[in-house]
């Protein structure tokens, strides 16, 4: 099996969604956060490459990735780093991040190996 990427250098911060919502909970239960600017973030960054190393470790040793230059973005439309500081979400609230990103993997690829989950899954359906 072949995965097929584009360019595996870009950089993103990966927050796993359950942090995500805590971190909303958070800043919603203090007045400190009022009118300020937060970002929920791990202060970490991976690759797309080394995250499609992971993912293939987890879910299938056997595939490979393709990278394949029509899948590389046009020049300037590429975002190359996001990396967060979560520093200010931690000084105005008590949030803390409980998932490291492969845990946060790990559940994700547990919740589609669920069938009735697999049912409400509409790959299909493009959501903006």
């Amino acid at each position: 099996m072949n995965i097929k990427l584009g360019d595996l250098k870009p950089t993103r911060d990966f927050v796993y969604v359950k942090d995500t919502a805590n971190g909303f909970i958070k800043i919603s239960e203090t007045d400190n956060t009022i009118g300020e600017e937060i970002n929920i973030a791990t202060n970490s960054e991976i690759s797309i490459g080394d995250l499609s190393d992971t993912l293939i470790e987890l879910i299938n040793p056997d595939a490979a990735i393709l990278q394949e230059e029509e899948r590389i973005r046009p020049k300037k439309s590429e975002v190359r780093r996001l990396y967060g500081s979560n520093q200010k979400l931690k000084k105005l609230t008590n949030w803390k991040q409980e998932y490291s990103l492969k845990e946060g993997l790990e559940e994700t690829i547990e919740w589609f190996r669920d069938e009735e989950n697999l049912k409400r899954y509409k790959p299909e359906t493009y959501n903006v």
